[in-house]
C-alpha cells in the first residue's frame, strides 16, 4: 500500500502542492514562534562596554509576586545596587577586582541620543570595557575622555573645550584624553572624574552595576556561584550574554512581550495550520470516495486503504516539513528584526533559535498532517464500497453528530468570551476577547457545509438575474463540502485581519486619549535624551504669563502593601508636582487634595482605593518601577471616568527610581504668548512644543505594544490566504470533468469560465460576511470594555480586507478555470480526472 500511495501521488499533484505549501508555512511559523520563545528564555545580550568583566553585579532581576512567588515580573526601570554591596564583593575569595559602575544621561551637543543606553561613566568603569588612553590623560574635575570614534566624529581635541547635554543641561567640558577599546562599542562612551560622576548622576545612592574580574586560576562559574550565595537578594549576579541586561535598559523588561509574542502567534498558528491542512486533506480525501471504494471493491482492507491515504499524505508533509526547516530559520530572524526595527524589544537583545525549536516545530508540522489524515482516511476507509459511491456522486451537506456537538462548543465559547470581555478592564480583556475570532472561526468551519448550502440558497434570488448565476447556485449547494473547505481560511483570515486591527485600533484610541485628556498643557519642554534639568521647573515658574508648572515623570509599579493584584501588568506611575489652582493634572478629585502631594505621598484611583480598603490618610507601600519600596500617605482621591487611570505620585519622588532618575518633560500651563519666553529660558539642548506633544508621545507607546498584534494579524492572513489558494485550487481543478460534460453539452469556454467566478464571488461574499461578523465578538466587547462602546479605526483596514479576499479567489479561478479547460472535453473525459 505504501509503494501505492507513492505512485498515486503524481496523479494528484494539486492536492499534493496544497498539503505541501501549507505544511512548508506552518513549519516555519512554528519555528521562528519557538525560536523567540527560546529568546525569552536565554534572554541574552551581547555586553559592549562591560564585556571586559566576566561577572558583573546588577540589581535585583525583578519584582516577585506576592500572591505567587515562583513568578517573578522584571522591572521596567534599571535596578540599581546599593554601595555596600561593593566591599563584599571585593572581600569575596576569589575576586581580583570589583570595579563599580555609574551610568547617567549625557551626550555630545548635536549628537542623536539614545533611548536604550546611557552614554555617561564614571572613570573607573573604563576598565571593564577595557578602555586605555590613546591621547591626553585620565579625567579630572571639569574634564571628560572621550572614545576614539566621538571624538573622531566631532573632530575633538585633547584640551579643547567640548559641549555637552548632561542631565538636561548644557555644560562646557575640557577634553582630557581620548580613549581606545579593545572591542568595538556601537554607543558613544563619555568618562567624568569620579568626583563628577557622583556629582552629576541623579541617582547618586546607588551604583548601576559592580564589574568584577576574576583572579587568576579562578572559574567564573564558580565564582558567580559564591557571589549569589553571598549577597542578599536584591542584587543579581550575571554572567555570559546576561551581562547585557546590566548594561542596556529595557532587557528584562522584553522577556514578557517576546513570550506573549511566541505563544500567541504559535497558539494562531497552530489553529489556522489545524483548519487549513484538516480542510485540505479532507478535500482530497472526500474527491477520492470512488477511487477508494473500487479499491475496497477489488480486495483492500479498511486498513490497507487507511494506510494509503496515510501515506500519500506524511509522505507530503515530511517533505513540506523539511523545506519548513530552512525557511524557519529565515523566518525567525526575520520577525525578530523587523519587531527590534519597531522598538519591541531593545537592538541589543539577541535572537537564539537553537535546536528545540527545530525539532518542535518539525514534530507538530508533522503531527497534525498525520491526525487529520487518519481521520479523514479512517472516515473514508470504513464506507462500504456502494455507500462510498453513492456519496462521490451526491454528496451531502448534513453533519454527523460529534462534528455539530463540536461546532455548537465553539460557538457557545465565542458567545461566552465575548459577554465576559464586556465587563473586564481594557487591559485583561484583549486576552480574554481575542481568542473570539480563533473560536468562532472553528465553529464556522465546523458548521461550514450547512453555512454554504443555506446562505447559497438565500442568494438564489440575487444570483438568477446573472449568466451564469442559476448553475452557479447549484453547483455550490451540491458541492457544499467541497466549498466549505474553500469558505473556511477565507473567513478565518477576514475574521483574524478585522478582529485583531480592529480592536486593537479601538483600545490604541482609547488609551492615548485617556493618557492625553489626564494631563494639560499649553507647552511642553522636553529633550532629545528624554531628560529635563531638575532645576528648569523652577526657572520657568517665573517666566511671565505662567500660571502653573510641573515635572512629569511616567513609570510602572505597583501598590504592593495592600497587594493590588496587577501581576505583569503594573500600574502606570505619574510624577507630577503639586498641584496649584491651574492644575495639570485633569484627573478630577473624590477626596482630598493635590495641593498635598508632596514628599511621601500618593493620590489613588478611587476605585483602586476602595478595592484596597486604603482611604484618605491610609499608608501604602509602592514598588517603583527600579525596586524599591515607599511607603506613602494617601494625600487624594481621585474620580476619572477613565478605563486607564493612573497612581498619581510627586515627581520628586519618582524620577530618582527611573531608569535615567530625573523628569522627562515639563508641563507648563499660563496665557499670551508663553512658547517664546520658555524658550529663552529653557536653552539649548531643550525641546518647545504645545501640548500636542504629549498625545503624540502617547500614541507613539501605544504604536509600540500594537505592532505584535499587527505582526500577528498580518503573518496569520498570510497563511490563511495560501491556504485559501490552495483550497480553492484543488477544487477547482478537481471537476475537470464535470467543465467537460458542461462544454459537450453546449456550454462556452467563456459561460463555464463566467460561471467559475460567480462561484468564486459568492464565496467570497459569504468569507467576508462570516469573518465581519465573527470579528464583531472580538471588536464590540473590547469596545465596550475600553468605554469607546463602539469600535473605532481607518476604514480602508475593511476596504483592503475586501480587495484581499477578492484578489485571492479571482485570479485562483482565473488561473486554475484555464488548467482545468485546457483539453478538449473528449480527451478530458477519456483520459479521466487525477487532480
Amino acid at each position: 500500500m505504501t509503494r501505492l500511495a507513492l505512485a498515486s501521488l503524481r496523479f494528484r499533484a494539486a492536492a499534493s502542492v496544497a498539503t505541501f505549501v501549507a505544511v512548508l508555512v506552518g513549519c516555519a511559523l512554528l519555528i521562528a514562534c519557538g525560536g523567540l520563545m527560546e529568546s525569552a528564555i536565554r534572554l541574552g545580550a551581547v555586553p559592549q562596554r562591560l564585556a571586559g568583566a566576566p561577572v558583573v553585579v546588577a540589581g535585583s532581576e525583578g519584582f516577585k509576586l506576592p500572591d505567587e512567588e515562583s513568578e517573578t515580573v522584571a522591572y521596567p526601570e534599571r535596578a540599581g545596587v546599593d554601595p555596600s554591596v561593593l566591599p563584599k564583593v571585593a572581600a569575596t575569595s576569589g575576586v581580583a577586582k570589583a570595579v563599580p559602575d555609574i551610568t547617567f544621561a549625557a551626550t555630545i551637543a548635536g549628537d542623536e541620543p539614545g533611548t536604550d543606553v546611557l552614554f555617561g561613566h564614571n572613570w573607573a568603569s573604563a576598565a571593564l570595557t577595557p578602555f586605555t588612553v590613546r591621547e591626553g590623560a585620565e579625567p579630572r574635575p571639569g574634564q571628560v575622555s572621550l572614545d576614539e570614534a566621538s571624538a573622531d566624529r566631532r573632530g575633538a581635541e585633547v584640551g579643547a573645550p567640548i559641549d555637552l547635554v548632561v542631565g538636561g543641561r548644557a555644560e562646557t567640558f575640557t577634553v582630557a584624553g581620548i580613549l581606545h577599546g579593545e572591542r568595538a562599542i556601537d554607543a558613544p562612551a563619555l568618562f567624568f572624574a569620579e568626583d563628577d560622576a557622583r556629582r552629576l548622576s541623579p541617582r547618586s545612592d546607588k551604583v548601576d552595576a559592580i564589574g568584577v574580574v576574576p583572579a587568576d586560576g579562578v572559574d567564573v562559574d564558580d565564582l558567580a556561584e559564591r557571589l549569589g550565595a553571598q549577597l542578599s537578594p536584591g542584587a543579581s549576579v550575571l554572567t555570559g550574554d546576561d551581562r547585557g541586561a546590566a548594561e542596556y535598559t529595557g532587557i528584562g523588561a522584553s522577556r514578557l512581550p517576546l513570550i506573549l509574542l511566541a505563544a500567541v502567534f504559535g497558539g494562531m498558528v497552530l489553529v489556522v495550520m489545524a483548519l487549513v491542512v484538516s480542510a485540505t486533506i479532507s478535500l482530497s480525501v472526500r474527491q477520492r470516495q470512488q477511487e477508494l471504494a473500487l479499491l475496497r471493491a477489488s480486495g483492500a482492507t479498511p486498513a490497507q486503504a487507511h494506510r494509503m491515504v496515510v501515506a500519500e499524505t506524511m509522505a507530503v508533509a515530511l517533505l513540506g516539513a523539511v523545506c519548513g526547516l530552512p525557511a524557519g530559520a529565515l523566518a525567525g530572524g526575520q520577525i525578530f528584526d523587523a519587531s527590534t526595527a519597531q522598538g519591541v524589544f531593545p537592538t541589543q537583545l539577541v535572537f537564539h533559535q537553537g535546536l528545540v525549536p527545530f525539532a518542535g516545530g518539525f514534530l507538530l508540522a508533522l503531527g497534525i498532517p498525520w491526525l487529520t489524515a487518519h481521520f479523514a482516511a479512517r472516515a473514508a476507509a470504513r464506507a462500504r464500497p456502494i455507500q462510498a459511491l453513492s456519496e462521490a456522486a451526491i454528496p451531502t451537506a448534513n453533519l454527523g453528530p460529534v462534528r455539530r456537538t463540536l461546532g455548537k462548543a465553539f460557538a457557545a465559547a465565542t458567545v461566552a468570551l465575548a459577554v465576559a470581555t464586556m465587563f473586564l478592564d481594557p487591559e485583561t480583556a484583549s486576552a480574554v476577547g481575542g481568542p473570539a475570532v480563533l473560536t468562532g472561526s472553528i465553529a464556522a468551519g465546523l458548521f461550514g457545509p450547512e453555512l454554504v448550502h443555506v446562505l447559497a440558497g438565500m442568494a438564489v434570488p440575487v444570483l438568477r438575474r446573472f449568466s451564469g448565476g442559476a448553475i452557479a447556485v447549484i453547483n455550490i449547494r451540491a458541492r457544499a463540502r467541497q466549498f466549505a473547505a474553500v469558505l473556511t481560511p477565507l473567513t478565518l483570515a477576514t475574521a483574524i485581519a478585522l478582529g485583531n486591527i480592529y480592536a486593537q485600533t479601538t483600545q490604541s484610541e482609547a488609551a492615548t486619549a485617556a493618557r492625553a485628556d489626564e494631563l494639560s498643557a499649553d507647552v511642553v519642554v522636553s529633550s532629545g535624551d528624554r531628560v529635563v534639568s531638575p532645576d528648569l521647573a523652577t526657572r520657568l515658574r517665573g517666566v511671565p504669563g505662567v500660571t502653573a508648572v510641573s515635572s512629569l515623570v511616567v513609570s510602572k509599579g505597583w501598590v504592593e502593601e495592600p497587594y493590588d493584584g496587577n501581576g505583569s501588568d503594573p500600574s502606570t506611575l505619574l510624577g507630577v508636582d503639586a498641584q496649584t489652582a491651574d492644575p495639570v493634572l485633569n484627573t478630577p478629585v473624590a477626596e482630598g487634595s493635590l495641593r498635598d502631594l508632596g514628599g511621601a505621598s500618593v493620590a489613588l484611583p478611587r476605585s483602586e482605593a476602595e478595592d484596597l480598603g486604603a482611604g484618605l490618610g491610609a499608608k501604602v507601600t509602592l514598588r517603583l518601577g527600579d525596586g524599591a519600596r515607599v511607603e506613602v500617605a494617601v494625600v487624594a482621591l481621585l474620580d476619572g471616568s477613565s478605563n486607564y487611570p493612573s497612581v498619581v505620585v510627586p515627581a520628586a519622588l519618582l524620577a530618582p527610581h527611573t531608569s535615567t532618575g530625573l523628569a522627562s518633560e515639563i508641563l507648563v500651563r499660563g496665557t499670551g504668548d508663553l512658547a517664546s519666553g520658555v524658550r529663552q529660558v529653557a536653552g539649548p539642548g531643550t525641546t518647545v512644543g504645545d501640548g500636542g506633544v504629549l498625545a503624540a508621545e502617547f500614541a507613539t507607546g501605544v504604536d509600540v505594544q500594537a505592532w505584535i498584534s499587527y505582526l500577528l494579524a498580518v503573518l496569520a492572513i498570510a497563511y490563511a490566504a495560501i491556504a485559501a489558494v490552495n483550497t480553492l485550487g484543488v477544487a477547482v481543478l478537481s471537476r475537470r470533468r464535470e467543465l467537460a460534460l458542461q462544454r459537450l453539452a453546449g456550454a462556452t469556454r467563456r459561460q463555464v469560465t463566467r460561471m467559475l467566478f460567480v462561484e468564486g464571488t459568492v464565496l467570497g461574499v459569504l468569507a467576508l460576511a462570516l469573518g465581519t461578523v465573527i470579528s464583531l465578538f472580538t471588536v464590540l466587547p473590547i469596545a465596550i470594555a475600553t468605554g469607546s462602546v463602539l469600535p473605532s479605526g481607518p476604514i480602508w483596514v475593511f476596504v483592503v480586507v475586501v480587495d484581499a479576499a477578492f484578489l485571492i479567489v479571482w485570479p485562483v479561478t482565473a488561473i486554475t478555470g484555464r488548467l482545468a479547460m485546457k483539453r478538449k472535453p473528449v480527451d478530458e473525459l477519456s483520459i479521466g480526472g487525477g487532480q
